[in-house]
């Protein structure tokens, strides 16, 4: 029985497995990779949106941002489809903001890629995937907002993190740290964290009360 965090990563995919005491690392091709990677996978929570809204924000957007207060930028308003598969920014701007009002910001375009090949990898997924995001995650875990990935000290805090739940990132193989930057292992990891709890019913959700099925971010 296994549990899996995925997050995306600049050459495709990076995976964290926890196996009872063991702590693996794999690099994925593509997110669909996960299954014949991980056959015995119970739950796997994705670093990526899940359920595009019709008119957004989605709730589970709002109470994520909510809970992680001044950092709650981290969150982005996930994008409507239409955005999403515009061929440019600037087209999808447009889309955006005749739909929606606003636009969508480079970093959510950036990620249209990823977000539509989880969609379409969900009918077909071997066991039930949830939405999860790495900053609620460890707020959860800490009960603190903590120190920028980007730095040291928020780099070494999640470590620090991680490890007291059993976590250590530093051991994975070297396959998956040659494809994936720093953060996306301590995402991936962190998510990985999530799938745990959300097998044993002791994840948050958001919106709370959220069942299996609704669009919701697990932490």
């Amino acid at each position: 029985m296994s549990f899996v965090g995925v997050d995306g990563c600049k050459a495709g995919w990076v995976a964290v497995v926890l196996r009872g005491e063991e702590v693996e690392g794999y690099f994925l091709p593509t997110v669909g990779a996960v299954g014949e990677v991980v056959p015995d996978a119970e739950v796997i929570a994705v670093d990526m949106p899940i359920g595009l809204p019709e008119v957004p924000p989605r709730a589970a957007d709002v109470e994520a941002r909510r809970f992680l207060g001044r950092q709650g930028s981290s969150v982005f308003p996930t994008p409507v489809r239409a955005a999403l598969v515009a061929a440019t920014h600037a087209a999808a701007t447009e889309v955006s903001r005749r739909q929606t009002g606003t636009g969508i910001s480079r970093q959510a375009f950036a990620l249209a890629p990823k977000i539509l090949e989880v969609e379409a990898w969900l009918p077909s997924a071997p066991c039930r995937v949830v939405e999860a995001h790495p900053e609620v995650t460890f707020r959860t875990m800490t009960g603190q907002v903590l120190a920028s990935k980007k730095t040291w000290a928020g780099m070494r805090a999640r470590q620090r993190a991680l490890a007291a739940e059993g976590i250590v990132v530093g051991d994975l193989d070297d396959a998956a740290g040659r494809a994936a930057a720093v953060d996306d292992v301590l995402d991936a990891a962190a998510v990985a964290w999530t799938a745990r709890r959300v097998a044993a019913g002791t994840a948050d959700s958001f919106p709370a009360g959220a069942a299996a099925g609704d669009v919701a971010v697990w932490g």
